[in-house]
């Protein structure tokens, strides 16, 4: 082998040596231009349009829509923008509804958003106030909840109650007469997109407004919590548009043992078995029973029941009824059959023109099933329960 001298080494090196590519270096103005239209494009590929002036628009979007109307103006920073422009922005017509902001530049626009200043000139509407944001953040740093499983069944029951009409959710609005000391312990919300479980309520607290507060600790039921202010709390579900309180579950009995001249009978539950020679439904006759509620006369309603496609376009015998005192028939009908939804009765049925009907208040439930289901609506203990159809019969949850 050839020995080469330390020349020729470095002249063999040289050969393999990647060339560096030349960088170009901008000012400190340049670099700002850059980034401030990277987030222009990062808007325009989020939201697919350009950014719009509007008082009803985001603080960012409009301060990305002065912007990009001052670089479509600056014709010394074209040169510099048009490798990152893909998208054509410099180009466009600003399309966007101008309003006062079209004399507003984006240092103004900054120190807005910063909430700087004291006068009204230099607060814009919708800035959020650093109260606000804070109650926000409070909001959005949740941790994992580690004894989750405690609040489990809770979520579950309420659930149960839901589904059954026992709760109810409403808007959580100003005008409904719903104060800050309301939010007690026990009591549930939703919260962006989460129920919200206040799992208990700590001392109060004096506030510097002089106004007294207490710290909550909230479970949501995607097994997060949260340590916040009850004021916090509040504001968030305000803020909310989609926030809602649920109600307590409904006290009392829905039945009144002794009726009173004072009250309004307001229908029956009634079971009716179909007497319809169909192979399938004779074949389960004595466990497929209909269920429902009528403020009339159970007896005029199913007289026409072999025409109608309702009771399987056959008659029917009427096995029991219950009779109701005071009480909202359709929630309740909502109730038996969310109970026995489990064990609905799939069927299908043609009527005389050849259409499919599908009934769906049929149920593969024994008669005896049914009573208890209406004897636990009647002393309320039948959010504790569900239908299990391998057994026949209820079981606590």
């Amino acid at each position: 082998m050839t020995d080469l001298s330390l020349d020729d080494l470095r002249d063999e090196l040289s050969a393999f040596e990647t060339k560096k590519p030349k960088t170009t270096k901008h000012t400190a103005r340049e670099e700002r231009v850059i980034a401030g239209f990277e987030d222009i494009i990062r808007f325009r590929e989020e939201h697919g349009r350009t950014p719009n002036h509007g008082e009803g628009n985001d603080i960012f979007e409009r301060l990305y829509a002065v912007r990009l109307d001052r670089l479509r103006m600056l014709n010394e920073y074209h040169e510099l923008l048009k490798p990152l422009d893909i998208y054509g922005l410099l180009d466009e017509t600003s399309c966007a509804a101008q309003s006062n902001e079209e004399d507003i530049d984006t240092d103004t626009l900054m120190a807005e958003l910063n909430d700087v200043g004291d006068t009204d000139i230099t607060k814009l509407k919708h800035v959020k106030s650093r109260e606000e944001i804070k109650a926000a953040e409070e909001i959005a740093n949740r941790e994992q909840c580690f004894d989750f499983y405690k609040f489990e069944p809770i979520f579950e029951q309420l659930q149960n109650d839901l589904d059954l009409g026992v709760r109810e959710t409403r808007a959580f609005v100003r005008d409904a007469g719903f104060l800050k000391a309301d939010i007690k312990e026990g009591q549930f919300f939703i919260l962006g997109g989460q129920t919200a479980y206040i799992a208990s309520v700590g001392e109060a607290i004096k506030a510097p407004n002089g106004q007294f507060d207490a710290r909550l600790r909230v479970i949501f039921s995607n097994g997060t919590e949260s340590n916040l202010l009850r004021r916090s709390m509040q504001r968030a579900l305000y803020k909310d548009e989609a926030g809602r309180r649920v109600t307590e579950a409904a006290a009392g009995p829905l039945f009144e043992d002794n009726v009173s001249e004072d009250d309004l009978e307001s229908g029956v539950i009634y079971v009716l078995r179909s007497l319809s020679d169909n192979p399938e439904i004779a074949k389960h006759r004595q466990v497929i029973h209909k269920i429902g509620v009528t403020g009339g006369s159970v007896k005029k309603r199913v007289s026409n029941a072999k025409r109608e496609p309702t009771y399987l376009f056959a008659d029917v015998e009427i096995v029991q009824t219950y009779k109701l005192f005071n009480i909202n028939r359709r929630r309740l009908e909502a109730m038996l059959q969310k109970i026995f939804a489990s064990a609905r009765f799939d069927i299908e049925i043609e009527d005389g023109f050849g259409y499919v009907i599908r009934p769906q208040e049929w149920f593969l439930v024994p008669l005896d099933a049914i009573d208890e289901a209406v004897k636990r609506i009647e002393d309320g203990s039948i959010t504790e329960y569900h239908y299990e159809p391998k057994e026949g019969k209820l079981i606590l949850l």
